[in-house]
């Protein structure tokens, strides 16, 4: 059994640009599934398809197409987690990777540290670029109408995925470039393990909203620790959001448990989201923008 379960975040999302979220997860989907089918690990598969996701120009708040600062400039932050041995590796207000999730699997793979943030994470990109290259036409015109209307930073789009491979193996990452307006250096719930990223033996996590709040409920662990206590798997994921909303936030989260059951939640008006799952000879997936606040859980393989 392998299963790959990826999100394109939870907020807003225009209707105009919905189809290009639906190809995005399509393409993220495929980076994603043909390690997994192939034998790869877990951690391949997460970091594949959200790398994916931060290539992509056309939709995601992620790598190419971030939300601006109030500055005018990209600060990226991503995680991966590998359940098998619970290491970790993170980045924080990177500025030149055209793939911070990729860099966070660095920082896992080479050095003997989980978090590295600025400039001494640029230092570590193999090969950097201007950050003028990870702005877009329509980050630029977001932060202009952000400034006309002097609003507090808004949205999240944060890219996600989860994954368990044919050994058993769980692993989750996640990739943001934060919220529109935020203040220079401002790091959010994503490259924080335990917050807006998470993966053990049991279960891998990966969450999408408003960062602060999701900090401040360290989310994915909480959501670890009460299906390890025993919780069944759709009220853990709705307590999951109602500790989200006690810290005035919102959001979404995907998780998958090591014995295939996968669930998603989210309480904004619009969560992407893509599965494939192979059990036995079955295979099955599910591609969309759902528009729908809810709670879902399936069985192993995707089943209802």
């Amino acid at each position: 059994m392998i299963t790959l379960l990826l999100h394109g975040g939870a907020g807003r999302i225009d209707e105009a640009r919905t189809d290009a979220y639906r190809r995005g997860l399509r393409f993220a989907l495929e980076a994603g599934w043909s390690l997994l089918a192939a034998g790869g690990s877990a951690a391949d598969a997460v970091v594949a398809a959200v790398a994916a996701m931060e290539a992509d120009p056309e939709a995601f708040n992620a790598g190419v197409g971030s939300s601006l600062t109030r500055e005018g400039t990209v600060e990226c932050d991503a995680c991966v987690m590998d359940g098998r041995d619970g290491r970790a590796g993170a980045v924080a207000a990177v500025t030149r990777a055209r793939s911070p999730v990729a860099l966070a699997r660095r920082v896992m793979d080479e050095t003997p540290h989980v978090l590295i943030v600025g400039t001494a994470a640029d230092a570590l990109v193999e090969d950097p670029i201007e950050n003028e290259a990870l702005r877009t036409s329509h980050a630029m015109a977001q932060l202009e109408r952000w400034r006309e209307r002097r609003q507090q930073p808004t949205g999240s789009a944060t890219v996600g995925a989860v994954a368990l491979d044919a050994s058993g193996g769980l692993a989750a990452a996640t990739s943001t470039g934060g919220v529109l307006g935020q203040w220079p250096g401002r790091v959010g719930d994503a490259p924080i393990p335990g917050a807006g990223t998470y993966a053990d033996a049991r279960v891998a996590v990966s969450c999408t909203g408003k960062g602060e709040a999701f900090l401040r409920a360290v989310t994915s662990k909480a959501l670890a620790e009460r299906l390890a206590a025993g919780s069944p798997l759709e009220e853990t994921l709705g307590r999951a959001l109602a500790d989200v909303k006690a810290m005035r936030g919102s959001g979404g989260l995907i998780t998958l448990l090591a014995d295939g059951r996968l669930g998603w939640a989210f309480d904004t008006s619009h969560l992407a989201l893509a599965w494939r799952s192979r059990h036995g000879d079955a295979t099955r997936e599910h591609v969309a923008v759902s528009d729908e606040a809810a709670v879902v859980t399936l069985g192993a393989g995707g089943t209802g």
